[in-house]
């Protein structure tokens, strides 16, 4: 059974998490990228008119990928990670999983945040891969070791 890591991460915290998840799970990684990046400013959300409040406001948003280079079909479990924005997944995590088929996968959330859980993420993602298993994973905050996470990884 053949995983990947596939990630998302503004401030390159989710990122850090993602490779350990990779490394422990033995599994393959890929970095969900926005085709314009994210500046500071667009991640100020204390600004409404900042591009994340924007699209987090918009839940028809969808920002462009930079690439959709992934093999999903190879792939039968997929561990999708993603800083918590506005209590669930940033809207270009839904962009790329619009972007593939996920039937008969199981997905994977974990996340990142500096105060919040997962809080509504699998009930928003699911609507973006039909016929896609999400499970709530766990949110990756800290430094957590190895062993933690192979042992997680491996009992979902």
């Amino acid at each position: 059974m053949k995983k990947l890591v596939a990630y998302f991460s503004a401030s390159g915290v989710t990122k850090n998490a993602a490779e350990c998840l990779a490394k422990a799970a033995n599994a393959d990684i890929y970095e969900i990228k926005p085709k314009v990046p994210y500046t500071q400013a667009d991640l100020n959300w204390m600004d409404k008119k900042s591009r994340s409040s924007v699209e987090m406001n918009d839940k028809e948003s969808r920002p462009e990928l930079a690439d959709k280079n992934v093999d999903i079909l190879q792939y039968d479990t997929i561990f999708l990670g993603f800083p918590i924005w506005w209590y669930t997944a940033p809207h270009i995590v839904n962009s790329f999983l619009e972007s593939y088929d996920f039937s008969g996968k199981k997905i994977i959330l974990f996340a990142t945040s500096g105060s919040s859980g997962l809080g509504k993420s699998a009930a928003d993602l699911s609507q973006s891969c039909p016929g896609a298993q999400i499970i709530d994973g766990k949110m990756l905050n800290g430094k957590l070791s190895e062993a933690e996470l192979k042992k997680w990884a491996e009992s979902v």
